[in-house]
């Protein structure tokens, strides 16, 4: 795949898995294509020609998509021009989205004549947005589906000091799970609008399910009713189960009851969900008897038993009568609900409205090392997040927006908000992402807009689990959770004609993101275009000063304190101690910390470098593990994921490197081989001055219950095999 574009024709194509006919197609258009853009002497030219007449199809094998993506841009010189493009809008495409509008609109009189058009004048629209947030969000939630109770007496207050992070929205009160209910003509969200479709794993065949937006507000008031008979105002209440159509239910009416939603994820052991319940001093939490996936049955409410809660309210997996005995305290979700048969109208309800800084759900950071952060959100916490998915994932009416996750994870409640504060359907799988039943749900129920997760590509990917599935109707994917493998995203993009991969990051202290992709700018492959909008950010040089903005440079993340969403407190920990204690000041502001390592390179793009505890120091030269296992990953074929860590010999001495390896299935390569093939790769692509002193090969990896891979499980690993070696 080293060739170029000029050396590909029906011969390589054909080993590629076309058939003969088909590959005269490919080659002759591909001549076409070189011939229109100038013999191909900018390959990113090229690219767009080539993916504008859909010369490459969904249903040709990956080994073609392979070849002629590397072949387009092989000798592609990244550190002078940035990261290969893939995806490229249009003025008009860019005139439609809803920031293009937008700026279209207000972008003249916001930018006088600086403003030339949505694609031209992006970047500095966003560095108004980050100068004037109050001005920008002042138009942003005209166009979510947000009613206050109590209007705001402003924007943003800055007049306390000693927040760093402002006061947004002063005097507001309003309860935002009412707002995701409510109907609009401004965004054409009706009461027979579709609010959520869902399908159960085993069904695959059957109809996709569906519900309005007025059956799900009954069902959202009926179960809020339920929750009054029991329960007291700012009461917090756990769930602990699988996002289904029943969880989005029980999440809204919490938060329209005026309680507080706990959130857990279904995969956590009786301890860690002890530890959230004593942690957030929950009354109760709702939970299911089984899980079930892939046709088995996984105990859950034992597990919650197990963590010894006040009271538990528990579904029947399947929808049937309860098959396990339940405590004394505990109740069946047939009785919960039918504690409301008293009342004249059961699916009505008069929300308990707020000011707008009261907390709505806690959530957790993984708790990876000792307890868990306890993150509050407010009221205010989903508008950022659905504002950043109107404005980067562009969300309409009519959008069809899936994301296989858990509401113990951040992505969980964003995914709630974002659907119904912009007037989108939310699209549930009840079941296993992994294999061909979900694939076939994407494709049933017209999804347009779909979330993923690396690992969730990967797998995809390897088992060719979703050929012959049609994905075309999505019009933008996003990924979030950790870093991307650009292969595994070529595969996910040709799979809708090379629609872009929104890459997002950020934290559940943030409510959403601080970089992001953007539909009007052209996408690379793992690669972020732009901080989010109203998001300033430096790159902090190991002496903590920040590096020129258009400087191309590695370093520790340093956000601007003022963010709309972001927490001002946490439960369990001094907020100021965590995220500002120790950071630098810029242009009369602190810093916030976030802890990621990031890579500006040429063109203004992005790259993750993991966490600051994820960097290490080889022969002086500071590095990161991503960038390492991005070489790795593509070395040989053999090769499933890489994770690299750096370890210091027991006896001293400068730190070396070790690669661990999963392998593919039908690959059975040797340590000391791949240790030569890593090292070639490294001092090729990175520095020849670094070397690979291990290769540990492993059936997988750990990670955190959100996926995040635990590099540093892996260190503390190698560490002790290298100091029981040493002592024989």
């Amino acid at each position: 795949m080293g060739s170029g574009i000029d050396e590909v024709g029906v011969e390589e194509l054909v080993k590629a898995g076309l058939d003969v006919e088909e590959a005269k197609v490919i080659e002759k258009g591909l001549r076409e294509a070189i011939g229109r853009t100038g013999g191909g002497r900018d390959p990113r030219e090229l690219w767009r020609e080539i993916t504008a007449r859909r010369l490459l199809r969904p249903s040709h094998p990956h080994p073609v998509h392979q070849l002629v993506y590397y072949s387009v841009y092989a000798g592609y010189d990244e550190t002078a021009n940035g990261p290969p493009l893939y995806w490229f809008p249009t003025l008009y495409q860019a005139k439609c989205t809803n920031l293009g509008r937008l700026m279209e609109t207000h972008g003249s009189k916001l930018l006088g004549a600086s403003y030339k058009d949505p694609v031209t004048s992006f970047r500095l629209f966003q560095k108004f947005s980050c100068e004037n947030p109050e001005v920008y969000w002042s138009l942003i939630l005209k166009e979510l589906s947000i009613q206050f109770r109590e209007a705001p007496k402003g924007i943003l207050d800055t007049s306390d000091k000693s927040k760093h992070g402002g006061t947004w929205l002063p005097g507001a009160v309003l309860n935002i799970a009412e707002c995701c209910l409510l109907s609009s003509d401004y965004l054409r969200k009706q009461d027979n609008s579709l609010a959520i479709v869902w399908r159960d794993e085993g069904f695959d065949d059957f109809q996709v399910n569906q519900m309005t937006l007025k059956e799900f507000r009954e069902q959202v008031m009926l179960v809020a009713n339920a929750l009054d008979t029991i329960f007291s105002k700012g009461d917090a209440i756990a769930i602990d189960m699988p996002m289904t159509v029943n969880a989005v239910i029980i999440y809204l009416a919490i938060v329209l009851a005026g309680l507080v939603v706990v959130s857990i994820p279904d995969s956590f052991a009786a301890k860690e969900i002890a530890t959230r319940l004593r942690m957030s001093k929950s009354k109760a939490i709702f939970t299911q008897d089984f899980i079930v996936r892939g046709g088995r049955e996984f105990p859950l409410y034992s597990r919650v038993v197990d963590a010894n809660p006040p009271k538990a309210i528990v579904i029947h997996a399947s929808g049937k009568d309860m098959s396990v005995p339940l405590r004394k305290q505990d109740l069946s979700w047939k009785d919960f609900v039918s504690r409301v048969n008293h009342l004249p109208r059961p699916n009505s309800y008069s929300p308990v409205y707020l000011p707008i800084d009261s907390t709505t759900n806690i959530l957790f950071s993984s708790g990876t090392t000792g307890d868990p952060k306890a993150i509050p959100w407010t009221h205010l916490s989903p508008m950022r997040t659905a504002g950043d998915c109107w404005a980067h994932g562009n969300l309409q009416p009519g959008d069809v927006f899936c994301w296989p996750t858990n509401l113990g994870w951040v992505m969980g409640p964003s995914l709630i908000y974002g659907c119904f504060l912009n007037g989108a359907t939310l699209a549930l799988y009840n079941g296993s992402p992994l294999g061909r039943g979900f694939g076939k749900f994407v494709q049933d129920a017209g999804v347009t807009n779909l979330g993923t997760v690396p690992s969730l590509v990967k797998t995809w990917k390897n088992t060719l689990c979703m050929e012959g599935l049609d994905w075309t109707k999505i019009t933008s994917f996003a990924s979030t959770g950790e870093a991307s493998n650009i292969d595994d995203d070529l595969w996910l993009s040709a799979r809708a004609y090379y629609n872009p991969i929104l890459e997002c990051c950020g934290g559940t202290e943030l409510a959403s993101s601080y970089i992001q992709g953007s539909l009007l700018q052209p996408q690379a492959f793992g690669a972020f275009s732009t901080a989010s909008m109203t998001i300033g950010f430096v790159i902090l040089g190991e002496d903590g000063v920040p590096y020129p903005n258009d400087q191309v440079c590695v370093g520790e993340v340093g956000l601007f304190p003022l963010n709309m969403g972001a927490t001002d407190r946490l439960l369990n920990a001094d907020h100021e101690e965590v995220y500002f204690k120790g950071m630098p000041m810029y242009k009369g502001m602190k810093l916030r910390r976030h802890g990621d390592i990031i890579k500006r390179t040429a063109g203004g793009y992005f790259t993750v470098q993991g966490r600051a505890d994820d960097t290490m120091n080889l022969g002086g030269i500071k590095t990161s593990s991503v960038e390492i296992e991005r070489v790795c990953d593509r070395a040989d074929e053999s090769i499933l994921e890489t994770a690299a860590v750096s370890v210091t010999p027991a006896i001293g001495g400068p730190e070396q490197l070790a690669i661990f390896v999963v392998l593919k299935n039908e690959f059975n390569s040797e340590p000391d081989s791949l240790k030569i093939l890593f090292s070639r790769a490294i001092q090729s692509n990175l520095n020849p001055l670094f070397k690979v002193n291990f290769v540990k090969i492993v059936p997988e990896f750990p990670r955190t219950p959100s996926n995040k891979l635990l590099r540093r499980v892996l260190r503390d690993q190698l560490t002790r095999d290298l100091h029981i070696q040493s002592k024989i």
